[in-house]
């Protein structure tokens, strides 16, 4: 037997760790903390400016901004038909409201105030641009006060928004107001007039023969406007301005005798739905006046020259909503 003490095998133990080699203690007072800042005023040891980005999401209004017209408290989005506000829903409450009060003073104002109706048509369309309703409205206020490049870019965004062609006689009565008949004539052409609705293609007939006279084309322009809507015996909504375009046409054309007869049909079809609307026995009752802000005056659209130079664009279709 050895005199030498048994060595220690140390399975199941762990070896000792030397005072020396003891870890500091911890701080639990609490969590610790990063240096302050962010990593580009550490890196640079100051503050800087944010990130381009961020400057352009925080980009402050500009001053030269057009400012939205003003819209009496009395408006409201319920003032606005029913069907238009269902579609403003993907919009946010606020925005929606205001898009809403805005188009109601388009239908309020675009008679006797385009120019007005104008601007209100177009602080809509800041607010909500991607609604198609809201583009047609500002591509038809534009025809009414004789932009007629704005009314062409508005009411194609519509038809590409909406897959509508309703407004197309409006877009080809554009082309022509922008000097430009040959296109009037090649965009009118382009759709299938059996698929329209018959006021539609009853308009697109009226700014068609309109761009055969601009052309010096007195003929085609007649035969144009004779379509199956051409019928004396037959009286709806647009046919005085189917038979009154078909007279004035006709006069042009140094055939007076036939014009006559039918801007007399024309007048007696005017009279006609104008007792129907207004019947001598309609009472009227002013629920409330509303006074609308005055504004300052800005440079009106002259259309004088322009109309000189190209002929004066058909009577737009337009009717406003209430």
């Amino acid at each position: 037997m050895s005199d030498r003490p048994e060595r220690n095998s140390g399975q199941g133990r762990k070896p000792e760790r030397r005072s020396s080699e003891r870890r500091p203690a911890r701080d639990d007072s609490g969590p610790a903390r990063r240096p302050s800042g962010n990593a580009s005023e550490r890196r640079s040891g100051g503050s800087e400016s944010r990130p381009a980005w961020q400057e352009r999401v925080s980009r402050p209004p500009r001053a030269d901004a057009e400012k939205s017209p003003m819209v009496p408290d009395e408006i409201t989005e319920e003032d606005l038909e029913l069907g238009i506000r269902v579609q403003l829903k993907t919009l946010t409450a606020e925005n929606a409201e205001w898009t809403a009060r805005h188009l109601a003073m388009v239908s309020l104002l675009h008679e006797q105030d385009p120019e007005l109706a104008h601007k209100h048509a177009l602080a809509a369309a800041r607010r909500a641009g991607r609604i198609a309703i809201v583009r047609e409205t500002l591509g038809i206020t534009a025809y009414q006060v004789g932009e007629y490049g704005l009314a062409l870019r508005e009411l194609t965004t519509y038809r590409r928004l909406s897959g509508s062609n309703d407004q197309i006689p409006l877009m080809v009565d554009c082309e022509r107001g922008l000097g430009r008949p040959e296109k009037a004539l090649e965009m009118g052409r382009s759709v299938d007039r059996a698929k329209l609705p018959v006021s539609v293609r009853v308009n697109l007939a009226i700014v068609m023969s309109g761009a055969r006279l601009d052309l010096g084309q007195n003929d085609l322009a007649l035969a144009e406007l004779e379509i199956p809507e051409l019928d004396p015996t037959k009286v709806y909504e647009f046919s005085t301005s189917l038979f009154r375009a078909y007279s004035d046409t006709l006069i042009i054309g140094n055939r007076e005798s036939e014009a006559k007869r039918w801007s007399d049909l024309a007048d007696r079809a005017e009279q006609h739905f104008l007792g129907m609307n207004n019947p001598e026995n309609e009472v009227f009752s002013v629920i409330e006046e509303i006074q609308i802000p005055e504004v300052s005056k800005t440079a009106r659209y002259s259309k004088s020259q322009h109309d000189g130079a190209t002929g004066t664009p058909r009577e737009s279709s337009f009717k406003g909503r209430k």
